[in-house]
């Protein structure tokens, strides 16, 4: 089964013209790997610390 390459994008993880699918991965590998990224805790979403339901700040991660 071959991927049709999207005009002019490139693969976030690995830089390769990026597949129709999984887009906007180059290979099903790409997009697991950015997945595994995201749940290991490498991206994050810059914004104010986030509250419990209590309204008390959360703990401050330990990003070291």
């Amino acid at each position: 089964m071959s991927a049709a390459i999207s005009k002019n994008s490139k693969c976030p993880v690995c830089g390769s013209p990026t597949a129709a699918e999984p887009d906007p991965f180059c290979s099903r590998r790409c997009a697991d790997v950015d997945l595994g990224r995201w749940l290991g805790g490498n991206y994050s979403i810059p914004g104010d610390p986030a509250e419990d339901e209590d309204g008390v700040p959360a703990l401050p991660s330990n990003d070291n």
